[in-house]
This record gives structure tokens, sequence and C-alpha cells, in this order.
């Protein structure tokens, strides 16, 4: 069955009148309390560069594991550059998603913020001469929406415009590559692409993948649900530390990427931009949001993703 997602167009919200801004926002804010997805339309990245950034991908995915492990970031975390089939898994599960990627991070390296983030990694310019200049961009053009798209949140949750650009400017968003590969006879039992998982930042945008497996649960019949959409959309959805600052008023939605059948049995490419506050940034419940008693307490970002990561095998 396919799931309901509100569709919403940028566009009403960056050019439209105070009353269009105001019903994007609205629209925005209870589609993501009832569904947790939304689908952006009318967005400024093009589709061609997306289709740029998935030529890409299939060429670097192809290489051998060889020639792919030279990239690997040196510490824990995969914080930076290649990570292999078998390393990440979801919360409270011991089997490992048949996925493998490579992380582009914050590139704007200010004197402050250069000693909170890892230099990225990048492949041999020989080999993959456009790989630095496309996903640079796509990162930067995500970067922007999320921006906006929190500010279009900050009136319903009842903080000024400008709240979230103070935790996410400079932040420790994550541009993440995603390669699913086809699946073969000797996968380890119950391994599927990416197992059922709520996302770690405050929001995360997803372009459109190469092929479908996304499904989401339904909060109200607790039913696996298709997420479908064009080509030329983005997937907005919200992640554990926007559902920790908002008690839960904006929850986090379960989702997963299910393995194909045998009749589409191919790679899946995926590009998902997670959206991260700095790590120096307060996760902090909004008084909008605060109940008599049972308030989350306060956690530093870093904190906050350092215990995830470690749940998920990547530190």
């Amino acid at each position: 069955m396919k799931a309901d997602i509100q569709e919403l167009s940028l566009q009403s919200y960056l050019l439209g009148s105070l009353e269009e801004k105001e019903k994007f926002s609205e629209k925005l804010f209870h589609a993501l309390q009832d569904t947790g997805f939304v689908i952006i339309k009318n967005h400024s990245v093009p589709i061609d560069l997306l289709m740029s950034g998935y030529k890409i991908l299939e060429k670097f995915f192809a290489m051998t594991d060889e020639e792919k492990n030279q990239y690997i970031y040196p510490k824990k975390g995969g914080l930076r550059g290649y990570t292999p089939i078998g390393v990440e898994h979801a919360k409270d599960s011991s089997v490992s998603d048949l996925k493998e990627f490579w992380h582009v991070g914050q590139m704007y390296m200010t004197q402050s913020t250069h000693t909170l983030y890892p230099e990225n990694i990048w492949p041999k310019e020989q080999n993959f001469p456009e790989f630095k200049e496309v996903f640079t961009k796509i990162y930067s053009m995500l970067e922007n929406i999320g921006q906006i798209t929190l500010r279009a949140l900050s009136k319903p949750l009842g903080v000024d415009e400008h709240y979230f650009d103070n935790l996410v400017q400079n932040g420790n968003s994550i541009l993440r590559l995603l390669h699913y590969p086809p699946i073969n006879d000797n996968v380890e039992k119950n391994a599927v692409r990416a197992s059922a998982h709520e996302d770690i930042n405050f929001i995360t945008l997803l372009a459109t993948a190469s092929g479908s497996g996304l499904e989401i649960l339904d909060r109200k019949n607790k039913q696996w649900l298709k997420v479908e959409n064009s080509s030329n959309d983005l997937i907005l959805n919200v992640g554990d530390m926007m559902a920790r600052i908002t008690n839960n008023k904006l929850p986090a939605t379960t989702h997963r990427v299910v393995n194909p059948a045998s009749t589409e049995n191919v790679s899946r490419y995926s590009i998902p931009f997670f959206m991260h506050p700095k790590p120096t940034s307060i996760l902090t419940c909004l008084n909008s949001c605060k109940k008599e008693k049972d308030n989350p307490k306060d956690i530093s970002a870093g904190d906050f993703l350092t215990q995830r990561l470690e749940a998920i095998g990547l530190y």
C-alpha cells in the first residue's frame, strides 16, 4: 500500500504572500506530526545535477573492494569517506544492513569549526574529476533548503524565525552517498538493505533514489507503506534530535529499505542529506513543547550523536 504523503511547493514559501508562507508552515508542521514525511516540490536542486551524481556513484561503487577501501576514514565514526558493507546496522539489531556509502561533511571550515570537523576525503581526481564539484554543490543546495524548512517550522514551534539558524549554521551535517548492491544468495539471514530505524538528526532531505524500496511505518495502523514520488522531488523527514527538542510533538518516523523482488534485483542508489546542528549546540526542549514533568534533559548534539553512532556500529 502506498503512503499518503503531503506534497508542498517550496516556492510558495519563498515567493508567496505572507498568507501562503503561513499556510506552508502549518501544512509542513501538521504533516510531520501526522506521517513524519513530506514531499518537497519546486526546490532549487537541478535534476540534471542529481543525475550526474548518480552516474558518478555507479562508477565509484563498481570499483573493487580493494580500491574502495583505500578511502575508509582511519578513525571510528565513519565521519568521512567510504564505509563498506557489513559495518552499519539499525539500533538494537545485530544484523548489518546490506549497504555501503560515502560521507561528505561540512565544507565551510572557519577557524571555530575547523577544530570540530575532520577534513573531507575525496577520490583521486584523475579517476573522478567531477566527484568533489558535483557533491559539493548538492551538499550546499540541500543545506540551504534544510535551513529554509527549519525556518518554516519556527512559528508553529513558537521560536524565533532564526532559532535553528544559530544551531545548524556550519553544522555537522552529512551528505550520504548510498549504494545498495544486488542481493546475492549468501547474505546473512534476516539481512535487509536498511533495517527499520529512525534518523539521528534534526531533519533529513532525500533526493529521489534510483529505485523503489523505501517504506514508512504508519503510526496509527502499524502498517508498512511504500513511499513513491517524482524524480524531481525531495523527501523530508524528522529525525531523533528534532523529536527530542519538541518532546515528540514532531516524532521521528520509523522507515526502512526493503530487499527487491527477484525481477528487480539491481543496484539502488540514494542521496540523503542529514541536517545536524553544531556538536557544541545544546539540545534543549522548546518551551512550547514542555510538559509538567518528564521533559527530556539537555544534552549536547555531539554527545547525542556519539551515543547513537555507537548504537548503530559506527563508533
